[in-house]
């Protein structure tokens, strides 16, 4: 299994691709309005949700459909801690989020990794999600049905360091920050030992078995990972949103990421990040039709999905890597009729 771009993509190459993301996003205050801005954070966000997710789906082998509560977690964690502070230490809110996406994970993993595998995973991932979804629906400190307002920006630090993110693009850059550190994070992840590893069990579960590897501890580690990464990112989105509702948690909201790994390619560690960059781009080209804008959306990417079974990245692999061979047997048959012809 391909763990990176291609197989002639190396560090340095996804080193410049990172770099120039982050560019890019970065350059988006300099030129965007308030609402392109909010749009570009949310976009952040959930690229970070659909990495997350992609340690357990594309890495792994194993699907959850229930990760958004993973993600609904972080969120209002850092909403209610936000809704009763307003000057925290840096970043503590967001440790909280990551910290409480972690306990969930290993709540879910003791009830169902360790007794089920395959679809029957996916099965009670769901239903536990849909739980967490009717627990918050439900809790009247986290907002019910009405969902959790009064979410302040916090300032962060004191005296020459202390930083407003209600101030100007504040909270838009440490968001950016965030996303990028969590992001190389995840990448390391991916192209370490323990990465390898988790490669190695999605293609042949019995013989790293056999070679002594503990691959339920390795699931369970990298699920744990997944949602403590995922409760990261609802944490980043809670302060931008300043809204939390219950749908958070929902199992549609389980389907975003699934939906970007498998347009982008689940495959590759760049995968999840195009798939919902694409996403992204044409929800917002289509905001402005009015009851069309779902269907055009989910056409575009039901297209997408059927054509190129391994996602946009796969489908350029698989083009470059078929495209040299056609010409140099072109380049041969020509030759071959000129030597003829003489």
């Amino acid at each position: 299994m391909k763990l990176s771009f291609n197989s002639n993509w190396g560090k340095k190459e996804d080193a410049t691709t990172g770099i120039l993301l982050a560019l890019a996003f970065a350059s988006v205050p300099a030129w965007a309005d308030k609402g392109l801005l909010f749009f570009c954070s949310v976009l952040l966000t959930h690229i970070l949700f659909a990495l997350s997710f992609n340690l357990i789906f594309g890495l792994s082998g194993f699907v959850s459909f229930g990760h958004a509560a993973f993600f609904a977690i972080g969120a209002y964690t850092t909403g209610y801690l936000l809704q009763r502070q307003g000057e925290m230490y840096p970043f503590l809110f967001w440790i909280a989020s990551g910290l409480s996406g972690a306990v969930a994970a290993i709540i879910v993993a003791a009830i169902a990794l360790r007794r089920s595998s395959g679809v029957y995973f996916a099965i009670l991932t769901l239903a536990l999600a849909e739980l967490v979804h009717v627990l918050i629906s439900k809790s009247t400190f986290l907002g019910r049905e009405d969902g959790m307002t009064g979410i302040k920006r916090p300032v962060m630090g004191s005296g020459i360091l202390q930083v407003d993110l209600a101030a100007g693009d504040n909270l838009y850059y440490a968001i950016l920050i965030g996303a990028i550190f969590v992001g190389v994070v995840i990448y390391m992840l991916w192209h370490n030992a323990f990465g390898r590893t988790l490669g190695a069990i999605r293609q042949d579960e019995e013989r790293v078995r056999f070679l002594g590897v503990n691959v339920l501890a390795m699931r369970i580690g990298v699920f744990v990972a997944s949602g403590a990464f995922a409760g990261l990112a609802g944490g980043l989105y809670a302060p931008s949103a300043q809204l939390l509702t219950p749908d958070l948690g929902n199992w549609g909201y389980s389907a975003l990421p699934i939906l970007f790994c498998l347009v982008g390619g689940a495959n590759y560690f760049w995968g999840p990040v195009l798939g919902a960059i694409i996403f992204a781009g044409l929800e917002y080209a289509t905001r402005d039709v009015i009851g069309l804008s779902e269907i055009i959306v989910g056409m575009v990417l039901l297209i997408v999905v059927l054509a190129f079974p391994g996602g946009l990245i796969g489908g350029v692999i698989t083009f470059r890597q078929r495209w040299p061979g056609r010409l140099s047997r072109n380049a041969s048959s020509a030759s071959l009729v000129r030597e003829s012809a003489e």
